[in-house]
């Protein structure tokens, strides 16, 4: 534990230093905090902690934020003494500007976001101000087509370049470099179709599907509960889903300031351990029907619970006559026994290079230090000793990703940028 903090130190101290000569805007704008950690005192024979307990989590309209609104719901967070705001955002680039600009403390979050904004992808001067605390889901994203796509069936790659082949398509994705654009893309070059007749542009998550009814897109890739609304409403049809293309792939990401994460650490670790005790009650499927009608609410994610429901249980209906597909252990998942929530340098390094081999970022070599920059990863390991969680040793091991049967070597990350 000692060498974890001592780790953890350096690597704050580090970051704290790359802020104040590179990204002064946290410090100018301000947080949704400005005391330091909290420290405890004991009341009547139970620890209260004082200080600044308050803290504001932005989150998106979609069925994976579920784990920072059950923590809310459940009273997890309160029995941690904190004070957290729980705050619908309007879209991926607001929750970067709100993050940046310390309007929140942190949220639910592309993965692929504090990478996207670090390499100068995701709007504005490159930043390395938003670091990834913990992981909160695998799995449960979709590749949406319209209706009009039908006879292209599911999961068929060659049908689907011949479609995209025979008009020059528009697609959607939500935020550029982020978790969408990644699946997206990578289906995208998996078909074979010719990339430059094919135009992809960003819409917020809640907006899909009333886009694709007017004609805006001909297919998108977003979160849940969007694919399902879209099927349901006979609107479009599931085409593929991301745990298909890679399973048990890192989805959203419990993402935080630097102001945060340097001078409120503290508070910072009982909010990941409300999230991980929540993470734990979401796998509980006994427990996924009360999560549909709590996160379906307005204030939430504003769908019709059975619209989340089916999906977060693994059954598909993926529309246009289509048979219904059920996923047995590899639905939208929030812990799967520390597995989750864990981050990983090499998915990172994946990440990074996708953005080359996709054509988004110029070639370069591609090394740990953005990632090792970017993850709070000593940080996530205390916590997840506290809470009793293990913590896996596959932090640079290869993985393979199912749909173009290719294996990725984190020690050999210019490989993969440069593959066909």
């Amino acid at each position: 534990m000692q060498e974890i903090e001592r780790r953890r130190f350096l690597r704050l101290a580090g970051a704290g230093a790359l802020a104040a000569a590179g990204t002064g805007l946290l410090a100018a704008c301000g947080g949704g905090g400005t005391e330091a950690g909290a420290t405890a005192t004991t009341v009547a024979g139970a620890t209260k902690k004082s200080g600044n307990r308050k803290v504001r989590l932005g989150f998106i309209a979609l069925t994976d934020c579920a784990s920072i609104v059950m923590a809310k719901e459940l009273g997890y967070f309160a029995e941690r003494d904190l004070d957290v705001s729980v705050e619908k955002q309007a879209s991926w680039p607001a929750t970067r500007d709100a993050l940046l600009t310390g309007g929140i403390d942190g949220a639910h979050c592309l993965f692929g976001m504090p990478f996207a904004v670090a390499s100068g992808l995701g709007g504005g001067a490159p930043s390395q101000a938003l670091k990834i605390a913990m992981m909160i889901n695998n799995n449960g994203q979709a590749i949406t087509l319209s209706k009009d796509f039908a006879a292209v069936g599911y999961g068929d790659l060659d049908k689907a370049g011949a479609a995209l082949e025979s008009k020059s398509p528009t697609l959607a994705m939500t935020f550029p470099g982020g978790t969408h654009d990644i699946w997206l893309r990578y289906w995208l070059r998996a078909t074979g179709a010719d990339e430059s007749a094919i135009k992809i542009i960003p819409i917020p998550p809640p907006q899909m599907v009333a886009n694709m009814n007017v004609g805006t897109m001909d297919g998108f890739c977003v979160g849940e509960p969007w694919g399902a609304v879209a099927a349901q409403q006979g609107i479009g049809f599931t085409h593929i889903t991301s745990q298909d293309i890679w399973k048990h792939h890192p989805e959203k990401a419990l993402v935080v300031n630097e102001r945060f994460a340097t001078e409120r650490a503290d508070v910072l670790k009982d909010v990941m351990g409300a999230v991980l005790k929540a993470s734990k009650w979401l796998d509980d499927l006994d427990n996924r029907a009360r999560t549909a009608d709590v996160i379906g609410a307005a204030a939430y994610v504003n769908a019709p619970a059975v619209e989340i429901l089916g999906r977060l249980k693994g059954e598909y209906e993926l529309g246009a006559g289509i048979p219904d597909k059920t996923y047995t252990d590899d639905y939208m998942v929030f812990h799967r026994d520390g597995e989750v929530n864990a981050p990983r340098r090499a998915h990172a390094l994946w990440w990074l290079a996708q953005f080359q081999r996709l054509g988004l970022q110029a070639t370069a070599p591609i090394t740990t230090a953005l990632p090792e920059a970017l993850i709070l990863q000593d940080l996530y390991e205390e916590v997840a000793a506290a809470e009793g969680v293990d913590v896996p040793d596959d932090d640079m091991a290869p993985f393979d990703v199912a749909l173009d049967g290719a294996t990725f070597d984190p020690t050999k990350p210019d490989e993969e940028a440069k593959r066909p």
